[in-house]
C-alpha cells in the first residue's frame, strides 16, 4: 500500500502523521489531506501550493489557495481567479474562471465571472453550450443543474436533460432514486422523474440499503422502504396529538415520548 494512503491529518493541520508519528520534519500554516497520486494542498507564509510525502513542494509556483487533486486535476486560486493545475503543476488550460469545483466522472463545476455555472471535460473544454443558475457534480454519468428560474433538473454528461420533470430541489441518484422536493415537499424519484410513492416529508435520506430515514412534518422521524411502507420509527411525532394546527404546543425531543 503507497504510504500516503496511511497518512492522516494532524490534530493542528500543520502536518501529516502516520500510525501517531510525524510523517516528515516540516510543519505548514495548513494541510489538507493526501489524495492521488500522493500528493496534498499546503500553505506557509509564502502561499499555497502541493507537497510530496516527504512534505517537499513539487513545483515552486505559489497561489492564494490550493485544493486536493481528484482524477490528476488540483484547483487552486490566486486572487479572484480559479483553475486546475496538472500533478506536475503545469496548467490543464489558460482559461479563467470565478470559482471551480473538483473533477468527478471526467467532469468539472466551474462558475464563470458572469455567475453562471457548466460543466468541463477533463482538458479544461466546456463540454456543452448551456449555462446554468448553478451545477453540481456528475454522479454515474448524471448531475443536478439549476435553471433561470431556479428550478432543477438532471442532465447527461453532454448537457441533455435527463427527463422532463424539474424540481424545487433534487439530489444526485443513489442506488437509481433520487431526492427530490416539490410544492408538497421531500419525496424520492426514479430515472423517469416519477415519484415512487404518494408522501411527502419534511426531510428525506438516500436509501440504504431498501431503506431510508425521513422525518415527517409532525417531526416524527421514520424508516422508509421503497414502496412508501413505514418499517420503523425512530422518534414519534412531536406534536400534541389532536390539535396540530390551532397553535398547540410542540413537545421537544425527549418530553413525554413514549
Amino acid at each position: 500500500m503507497s504510504v500516503w494512503r496511511e497518512t492522516r491529518v494532524a490534530a493542528d493541520r500543520t502536518h501529516h502523521v502516520r500510525a501517531g508519528v510525524a510523517l516528515y520534519p516540516a510543519r505548514f500554516l495548513e494541510v489538507l489531506s493526501f489524495h492521488a497520486p500522493g500528493l496534498a494542498a499546503a500553505r506557509d507564509a509564502t502561499g499555497a501550493f502541493h507537497i510530496d510525502v516527504s512534505g517537499q513542494p513539487v513545483y515552486a509556483r505559489r497561489f492564494t489557495r490550493t485544493f486536493g487533486f481528484y482524477e490528476g486535476r488540483a484547483t487552486v486560486e490566486q486572487g479572484r481567479e480559479a483553475f486546475h493545475l496538472r500533478e506536475d503543476g503545469s496548467e490543464l488550460s489558460a482559461e479563467r474562471h470565478a470559482w471551480c469545483g473538483n473533477f468527478q466522472s471526467g467532469r468539472c463545476t466551474v462558475r464563470d465571472r458572469d455567475g453562471r455555472y457548466f460543466h468541463v471535460d477533463r482538458e479544461g473544454h466546456p463540454v456543452y453550450a448551456q449555462r446554468h443558475a448553478y451545477a453540481g457534480d456528475f454522479r454515474d454519468g448524471l448531475a443536478v443543474v439549476q435553471d433561470a428560474e431556479g428550478l432543477h433538473l438532471h442532465i447527461h454528461e453532454d448537457g441533455r436533460p435527463l427527463n422532463g420533470r424539474r424540481f424545487l430541489d433534487l439530489d444526485v441518484f443513489h442506488k437509481g432514486f433520487a431526492r427530490a422536493r416539490d410544492e408538497r415537499g421531500w419525496h424520492h424519484v426514479d430515472t423517469a422523474g416519477e415519484p415512487i410513492y404518494g408522501e411527502r416529508f419534511a426531510m428525506v435520506e438516500p436509501f440504504y440499503n431498501g431503506q431510508a430515514r425521513v422525518e415527517r412534518e409532525d417531526g416524527a422521524l421514520l424508516i422508509l422502504g421503497e414502496g412508501g411502507e413505514i418499517l420503523h420509527v425512530l422518534r414519534p411525532s412531536l406534536r400534541v396529538p389532536g390539535d396540530p394546527v390551532s397553535g398547540a404546543p410542540v413537545r421537544r425531543v425527549g418530553e413525554g415520548l413514549s
